[in-house]
Parts: C-alpha cells; sequence; structure tokens
C-alpha cells in the first residue's frame, strides 16, 4: 500500500522517484565541481567522518 502525501498529487511523482531524482541531481552536480576543478564535500562511511575533497584527489576531513 502507498500513501500518499500532498507533494505526490501536486507532482505526479512518488516519494521514492522524488528521492533518486534528488540523488541523481546531487551526482551531476559533483561531476560539474569536479571538472571545473571545485572542491566537494561528501562523506566517508569507512571513517564514519564528513570531508572536503580537492581537483587534486587529496581530502580534508573535519575535525
Amino acid at each position: 500500500m502507498t500513501i500518499l502525501n500532498d507533494l505526490d498529487t501536486t507532482c505526479g511523482m512518488t516519494d521514492d522517484e522524488m528521492t533518486e531524482r534528488f540523488k541523481e541531481a546531487i551526482r551531476i552536480d559533483n561531476e560539474i565541481k569536479k571538472i571545473k576543478g571545485l572542491p566537494v564535500a561528501g562523506y566517508d562511511e569507512d571513517k564514519r567522518m564528513p570531508y572536503i575533497e580537492y581537483a587534486d584527489g587529496s581530502r580534508k576531513y573535519a575535525e
């Protein structure tokens, strides 16, 4: 059973579809930033820490 909220009925999309579109938009934005040489924020699941990754591939973890 799928529960619809006002956003679903207005846009005609499910919550899952909206989530997938959001994730794809973030991925595309990060690719554009990398191409332009701008830093990209991320999260390291192994270390459980946020980081900023620079164009040269180096990472600076939050303290």
